[in-house]
């Protein structure tokens, strides 16, 4: 069933990103939209859990017998390892706009892969970590909530002890 469950959402991940890369591009030829567009709203076109990810990642290393590697530690190292390659899509190209406009379809799906790649490795170190991450998440937003109260903050990057102290 988990099978089916993979072959399934990998089918579902390729057409939604094809689609995604395609509206993105406005159907040009060249792989880069029309600068003209301004960036419309943006939403992840699947409906694939972190829970989905963790069950899919678990499979693949039990697969392989990779757990016997798959410490907290070494998963953390992979991990940053992967965020440089994420640093590297981005290294000389200057201040870069959202939505990527000025960018290639090769150069988004190349970005899409290495964002991918930490997101498998987060997903597993909370997992070998026994870290319930969409609960932590949870949590960490409403502490982000009250260390950074809209009031207050509003339109400001300061950092947050810039103001706590003051009323």
């Amino acid at each position: 069933m988990l099978s089916r469950l993979l072959k399934r959402s990998s089918s579902i991940w390729i057409t939604l990103y094809r689609r995604t890369m395609s509206q993105a591009t406005n159907g040009s030829t060249d792989g880069k939209p029309e600068t003209s567009q301004t960036c419309p709203d943006f939403s992840f076109g699947s409906s694939l859990s972190l829970e989905s990810i963790r069950k899919v990642q678990e499979e693949f290393s039990k697969e392989r017998n990779w757990d016997q590697y798959h410490s907290p530690r070494n998963i953390l190292l992979a991990m940053i390892a992967e965020v440089g390659e994420v640093s590297e899509c981005f290294q000389w190209k200057g201040e870069v706009k959202e939505g990527l406009p000025d960018w290639t379809l090769e150069e988004k799906t190349h970005l899409g892969e290495e964002l991918s790649d930490v997101l498998i490795y987060l997903v597993r170190l909370a997992d070998r970590c026994r870290i319930d991450l969409p609960s932590a998440v949870l949590r960490k937003v409403e502490l982000n909530k009250q260390k950074y109260p809209a009031s207050r903050v509003y339109g400001k990057s300061d950092k947050y002890t810039a103001y706590t102290n003051t009323e």
